[in-house]
């Protein structure tokens, strides 16, 4: 019949039109600020530094190593290296940000300070809801402003932040094992001179 896919694809798009008022499935507009859909997973907006602990000076991830400062491609992080060492959670001693400042008016959430980050120090955010009375200096978040927990980064990434911790977890359970061992074997060689002088 002449016009047959014509009247098939126009009775599709009346289907449609008048489910969508309907359907919750099909409804894709919603009324924010009221109604809001749940953010994904994987979504990500601009960084944040993920702390334990509950102080989160004392325990911010970051040891300024600057890679994401220099990896950044519109150059919107900045670092200051501390002076002196504090210990991170594996008791070793670490150099720490004095200033830790992301533009997030420059920033393009590209998301490449997290992948070159090797301490798992700074992930993506899904908050989008950002607002500053200055469109020059309030977009500007210093280390304060961009510490959250490890707690909230559970929250909003559950999936990757469980693989993260069980990794990092790994990795301290290792350096203690080996701390334990290298004290030992001091131990052990401090020891065997004295034996020697005994036994002579």
């Amino acid at each position: 019949m002449l016009g047959e896919g014509i009247l098939k694809g126009l009775g599709t798009t009346a289907m449609n039109f008048v489910t969508g008022f309907f359907s919750r499935e099909r409804l894709t507009t919603v009324q924010y600020p009221e109604e809001r859909i749940p953010t994904f997973e994987n979504a990500r907006v601009f960084p944040f530094l993920v702390y334990d602990g509950t102080d989160w000076e004392a325990g911010l991830r970051c040891v300024s190593c600057q890679i994401c400062e220099k990896e950044c491609p519109p150059k919107c992080i900045y670092i200051q290296k501390s002076a002196d060492k504090k210990p991170d959670a594996a008791g070793k001693p670490q150099f720490y940000p004095t200033r830790f400042d992301i533009d997030v008016s420059v920033c393009m959430s590209c998301q490449i300070c997290v992948e070159v980050c090797p301490f798992e120090a700074i992930k993506m955010d899904v908050d989008f809801e950002v607002t500053a009375p200055d469109r020059f200096h309030g977009f500007i978040y210093d280390r304060k402003q961009l510490a959250k927990s490890n707690d909230y980064y559970h929250k909003i990434h559950p999936t990757e932040a469980m693989e993260v911790d069980t990794r990092l977890q790994a990795d301290i359970d290792k350096a203690r094992t080996a701390a334990a061992a290298k004290a030992a074997a001091d131990a052990a060689k401090a020891a065997k001179p004295a034996t020697e002088v005994a036994n002579g």
